[in-house]
This record gives structure tokens, sequence and C-alpha cells, in this order.
């Protein structure tokens, strides 16, 4: 959690009395729905409507609900905001997640936002979300607004430390840091028993790490010819794909991105899972995929059928359900490309938008 903290101790010279420090985190969601969605419309900019409270981690909530957006700028948008509804907690630390819900309860993925970080919140009117939710015109086009009404979640996240009193030394318990450590065993290089190939870059790893985070890895070098698997060239993936993968196999995160490459990133990244049979680093390609589906979507429409990826390819249908996102993407050169690369999409796309 980041936090810094210190502890005098009071006793005599032979008698010293310690703490060990916890961090733990509450976590707690709250449906809230919207029933007569179209009477809301009209509040006017600035204007909300606030939710029933309740209860998350000790500390009472609310959402506050702007049908037509918190500022003149955002006059089209609807916005939701989490505000601390109770005067007796002077600061309350919390990551917060607004998901737009779909017909049957779960997240639609290029609505689920929340930038991860921990804000402070206090006993005044101010409160924390995000601007430009989504756009009325698109909900009101989509299948998600049903007889009226729609719904969204907010997932608090809340930081609490419990003290418990012990008699021996005073030990600090931090989160683990087991990743930084086993990444820094890729970048020393330290002990490297395998080394791959990729492009003009030769990449030095570890073969029981590589075997136990993938079964392809596992029968290629531990395998029955694996004294002959001590060197490995890979031909048709980029050197910086390949490090990418690698650092998320020693440290089950993915890498930084520059924002401008994290799409091609993603789809790149999401091949070389699917080679190497990596199921979490598929679903975080899929994910960050969905977040930026409106900047590529053509490629990631064809990855997505391509690689079997069902749920990415029902994404990029809901998103061209809007018309005007149609209109916009099949103005695009790169659909006369999708034709020729993959046709059976057309039709498949066509059919689902005009259901």
């Amino acid at each position: 959690m980041g936090a810094c903290m210190s502890c005098g101790v009071v006793g005599t010279s032979d008698a010293n009395s310690a703490s060990a420090i916890i961090a733990m985190a509450l976590k707690g969601s709250q449906v809230l729905k919207i029933d007569g969605y179209s009477r809301t419309k009209g509040l006017g900019s600035g204007k909300f409507i606030k939710s029933e409270p309740f209860d998350i981690g000790g500390h009472l909530w609310c959402i506050r609900y702007y049908p037509d957006g918190q500022t003149e700028e955002s006059a089209g948008w609807i916005e939701f905001y989490l505000q601390l509804n109770h005067n007796n907690a002077r600061r309350v630390d919390a990551s917060y997640m607004f998901s737009l819900l779909d017909n049957v309860g779960e997240p639609v993925p290029p609505y689920c936002l929340s930038d991860g970080v921990i804000r402070t919140f206090n006993n005044s009117s101010y409160a924390w979300g995000y601007k430009k939710f989504i756009e009325r015109k698109a909900l009101e086009e989509s299948d998600y607004l049903k007889d009226d009404c729609f719904r969204v979640r907010c997932h608090v996240t809340v930081s609490k430390e419990i003290r418990t009193e012990v008699t021996s030394q005073f030990v600090t318990v931090p989160p683990s840091d087991m990743n930084q450590h086993i990444g820094s065993v890729l970048s020393s290089g330290v002990e490297a028993d395998v080394t791959f190939q990729v492009g003009e870059e030769t990449i030095a790893a570890h073969r029981v790490v590589l075997a136990a985070r993938s079964p392809v890895f596992m029968a290629e070098l531990l395998g029955p010819m694996k004294e002959r698997k001590s060197h490995v060239r890979i031909d048709d993936m980029e050197p910086r794909v390949f490090k990418a993968m690698l650092h998320f196999i020693y440290t089950d995160a993915l890498p930084e991105m520059d924002k401008g490459d994290t799409d091609a990133m993603a789809q790149h990244l999401l091949v070389a899972a699917d080679r190497y049979d990596l199921e979490r680093l598929k679903l975080m390609c899929k994910h960050k995929l969905c977040e930026c589906i409106s900047t590529s979507m053509w490629t990631t429409l064809v990855l997505a059928e391509q690689r079997g990826c069902k749920g990415l390819t029902e994404t990029c249908f809901r998103f061209l359900k809007s018309p005007s996102n149609l209109k916009t993407i099949m103005d695009d050169d790169r659909f006369q490309h999708l034709t020729t690369s993959c046709p059976s999409l057309p039709n498949e796309l066509l059919a689902n938008v005009a259901r």
C-alpha cells in the first residue's frame, strides 16, 4: 500500500513492547439500478441523484448519478461518482471501479473503468469518479438499456490496518515482493541454462521457470529431447514481444507499455500466449484489447476470430451495434482487407449487428 510507518517504543531497560502491523484491504460492491432512465434525462448539467447509503469496510458510501454530466462539456454523457456518506470518519483511503452491467449481470468490458489508484475520501461533499462514463446516445442504442432500466456496479476496496500486540521485537509485514526477486533472476541472467535466438538477439532464461509456467515449454525443455534444447531458435516473433512474454512468466504481470503501442503489443502477446498456452496472459491481453477496442477494431476482430477468442469477438460486435461506430469502421479501408483475410467475418458481423 506504499505507506511508511514508524513506532516509538517506551519501556524499562529490561522490557520492551512492540507491534506487528499487517496491512489489509476490505472489499465489497454495490449494484445501482436506474429504473425509469428516460425520466432522469434533462435534470441539467452538474445536478445528480444520490443512491441509498451502503456499507463497505465499516464505512457508509453512496453513488452520485449525473444523467446530464457534471459539467457543460459532458452534457451528452452519463457520469458516476463515489462519495463517503458519513461524518464520523475524517479520511478513508480506497480504490474503486465502476462497471456497466449487461442483461445477465456481467460487466461490459469497454465500460469497466478503474485507474487502480488509492484515493483519499473525507467527510466533505467531494466525490471521486469518472467523467464521460458512457455517452447517452451509446447507452440508448445498446442492449444494456432494457425496459427503460440499466444497472452499474461500483466495486470498492477500502485500505485498513489491524494492529496486534506481540511480545517479540517490532515486525512490519510488507506486501509480497516475490515477483520482483524472480524477475531480477531473469534480468541478471544468473544460472541461466537455456538461450533463445529471437531475430538478431540472444536471450537467456531458466528452463525450470519456463517449464513451471508453460506446458509447451515443459515439453520442449524438460521432455525426452531436453538435452538438445539448450539453445532454441524463434523465427516468427519479435524480440520485444518474446521479452514481454518472459517478463510475464517471471513476474505474473505485464511490462510497462508505451500508450501508443499498447494495442499492438497486446495483439502480439495474445498470439504468443496462445502459442505457449499461457491462459492468464491471454486473459490479460483480451482485457487490454477490450479497453482500446475503438482504435484497433479490425485487427482485434481478425485476431479474435483466428485465435478462437469468443468473448473478444462479442465485445467487438457490441461496439459495432452503435450506428455511428459501425459507419466509421465500415468507411475504413481495413474493412476491405477483412473480407479477404477472414471472408466469413463480414457476414457474421452484419448478422450480429442486425440482431
